[in-house]
């Protein structure tokens, strides 16, 4: 999940849309929708509001200013990516814009079947795993040329974790002997000391289990939200390997996408980052950011 801008609108915490909202811009932008059913998806997101509309499309709201960019670059592109890749990615349909008291653009998708992986577990942890490398394999491969850059669309991710290197030593010292600091800057140092050589690659930006989608056998069926996708360093895609894989099912994932270990060295660094500013922000969502840690302390050990 990408870091929450501080603007995001509404006091209802979901950017102030609403089924009601949705409803207004399709009759005023795109009436020939307008009288479908509008409901919520049971799992929404942070960054975007999903709507489903009747039962083959959905409306995607970006919840606040930090993530409007995204609406533009994910329908230039992901028409142009889909057709490389081996596993069903959003396909865009329609963009509205701003109207009826919303400020941003916004886009209609096709509806894509399945479950996300999180809170639950594919049927094969390892051929689960297998089948993501494969997909971020394929996605590294398709020809990056004009892809945008690392930047605030894709808040910096693709670009060098140095850019996040205040946040790091503000949750170290926040979060005091709650974790290991020394290790942990031990890990954040191996990070910074490498870089991507070679040319910019695609990379997704936030592959995660809520965007990761399982078909009724529980296997890897779709990849979703490519909001902070772009071209550059692709270590930050690779962070799935300590927020949800294990075992086997990780080494089945290292071996897949079959990067070099100072691209995993800044992988480490990334899953750092997140989980020490959550961590810091506390609360009994804390939990899991705190494992994550462990987990990225742990595998740096072993290497």
């Amino acid at each position: 999940m990408p870091t929450p801008p501080a603007d995001v609108a509404g006091p209802d915490g979901r950017g102030g849309i609403t089924a009601d909202l949705v409803r207004r811009l399709l009759t005023a932008q795109l009436p020939a929708w307008a009288d479908l059913p509008v409901r919520p998806v049971p799992a929404d997101g942070w960054d975007n509001r999903t709507y489903r509309l009747g039962d083959e499309l959905l409306v995607r709201l970006p919840s606040a200013a930090g993530y409007a960019a995204a609406v533009a670059k994910e329908d230039r592109w992901l028409p142009r990516l889909a057709p490389r890749l081996p596993l069903a990615v959003p396909e865009p349909v329609a963009t509205g814009g701003p109207g009826a008291g919303y400020a941003w653009s916004w886009s209609v998708r096709r509806w894509i079947p399945g479950r996300p992986v999180q809170g639950t577990t594919p049927a094969d942890p390892v051929a689960f795993a297998r089948d993501l490398a494969a997909f971020l394999t394929a996605l590294r491969a398709v020809d990056a040329a004009d892809g945008p850059a690392p930047g605030a669309h894709c808040f910096h991710r693709g670009g060098p974790p140095a850019f996040y290197d205040a946040e790091v030593h503000a949750a170290l010292a926040a979060l005091g002997d709650q974790v290991d600091a020394d290790a942990c800057r031990e890990v954040w140092a191996a990070a910074l000391a490498s870089s991507w050589e070679r040319p910019p690659v695609w990379f997704h930006g936030d592959i995660a289990p809520g965007n990761l989608l399982l078909d009724d056998a529980g296997a890897l069926s779709a990849v979703i939200d490519f909001g902070t996708c772009g071209v550059g360093d692709p270590a930050c895609d690779l962070v799935i390997a300590w927020t949800l894989l294990r075992g086997d099912a990780r080494a089945a994932f290292r071996d897949g996408v079959d990067l070099d270990d100072g691209t995993w060295a800044r992988a480490r660094g990334w899953a750092l980052w997140k989980a020490l500013i959550v961590s810091a922000d506390g609360g009994p969502a804390a939990a899991g950011p705190r494992a994550v840690v462990d987990e990225v302390l742990a595998d740096h050990a072993r290497r």
